[in-house]
């Protein structure tokens, strides 16, 4: 794990999040990115409401973003000795959704290019939802991570591949 302490974001983090994300009526990806970094306090404050347990803290996550419902994404801290950036990207839903959205920083804004927001690259609970590919978002992923560059669906399965036991590590912290 590395320390929770920096709320600076990365470069290419800190340029995707200011570009506004219109979410057009429930049309488009549903985010709301953060300016920066939740703090080491205000994570374990979370994490420990979101599993209901009190012995946790939320070292093992960067939150950085949230959808309309209070659903977090975030950094899981999960590759020791990696940099922030090579960290795989998840969601944590307001009500118990979870997913592993990107297997790094470069995927992830991939995926924003896309028009998927941390929520619908999660889930499939709206199979008629349509994602609305983003210009601003694709100039910024294509600066930050020309190499990353593949079609959403591939870069979620990937990344959910990776790490198929997300969830159930999740749970297992849950009271």
């Amino acid at each position: 794990m590395m320390p929770n302490q920096d709320c600076r974001f990365p470069a290419g983090l800190a340029a995707a999040m200011a570009v506004p994300f219109d979410h057009a009526g429930g049309d488009g990806g549903d985010f709301e990115p953060f300016a920066a970094f939740l703090s080491a306090e205000e994570t374990t404050k979370w994490f420990r409401a979101w599993t209901g347990n009190a012995e946790v803290n939320g070292d093992g996550f960067r939150v950085f973003g949230q959808d309309g419902t209070g659903g977090y994404a975030a950094f899981w801290l999960i590759r020791p000795g990696r940099a922030l950036v090579e960290q795989p990207v998840v969601f944590l839903g307001s009500e118990g959704e979870t997913g592993v959205v990107a297997g790094n920083l470069g995927a992830f804004l991939w995926l924003l290019a896309a028009g998927f927001g941390p929520w619908e690259a999660a889930t499939s609970y709206q199979p008629e939802w349509v994602p609305r590919p983003h210009a601003e978002l694709t100039a910024i992923a294509e600066r930050f991570a020309p190499d990353h560059r593949a079609p959403a669906t591939a870069l979620i399965e990937q990344a959910a591949g990776e790490f198929p036991d997300f969830d159930d590590t999740l749970m297992e912290l849950c009271r």
